[in-house]
């Protein structure tokens, strides 16, 4: 497996997970709803998610709480540590997304906090093509990502869906759907073929 990408090791070495973990929980116990990422893929009534740079597992084990089939994907085995701890019965994979080959396909492969720009960057277009070929012929590929100086700009990762024959059918500001209109945040969904409505 190839080693982390330096952005993901540079957060990792500030992030203590137990405190990344509380994080959520304080959120929830706050009234403020932590699983926006889950709400947005619901909409789509999938069977089944991949979870692709799940991290501590937070959306996997949300979907499979909501009944969902859900796998969770993750480079870093310190977090997919934590995730087992979370939703032991949950299928969780320490694997490189780039390389990634399951033999299953999702309805649904969701790309959740920053994992594009986390990818290293050599291998970005693989691992948006590694999503693509994990998708059911009527999949949808979601991703959310910050858009910051030196990251992926959405021309990029349009054009590494477009490579791996996938078509924008929306963009939000936010998992909640609000408009995009150019900000420094944005969630993303493709699908194949000439794409889909608008939502």
């Amino acid at each position: 497996m190839e080693p982390l990408p330096a952005d993901w090791a540079a957060w990792r070495r500030r992030i203590d997970l137990d405190a990344y973990e509380r994080r959520w929980q304080r959120l929830a116990a706050a009234g403020v709803d932590p699983h926006g990422e889950v709400t947005l893929v619901q909409t789509y009534a999938p069977r089944s998610v991949l979870d692709a740079g799940c991290g501590t597992g937070r959306v996997a084990a949300e979907l499979a709480r909501r009944g969902v089939a859900a796998v969770g994907v993750d480079s870093d085995p310190d977090m997919i540590s934590v995730a087992r701890g979370k939703a032991p019965d949950v299928r969780w994979i320490v694997a490189d997304l780039a390389d990634l080959a399951l033999p299953d396909r999702f309805d649904v492969v969701v790309l959740a906090g920053n994992v594009v720009p986390y990818v290293a960057a050599d291998r970005r277009a693989e691992a948006v093509a590694a999503g693509a070929r994990h998708l059911a012929p009527t999949g949808v590929l979601v991703a959310g990502f910050a858009l910051r100086p030196g990251w992926p700009r959405l021309a990029d990762y349009d054009g590494w869906c477009t490579s791996a024959g996938l078509t924008l059918a929306d963009r939000w500001a936010t998992w909640d759907r609000a408009p995009y209109t150019g900000g420094d945040y944005a969630v993303s969904t493709h699908v194949r073929g000439a794409g889909a409505p608008s939502s």
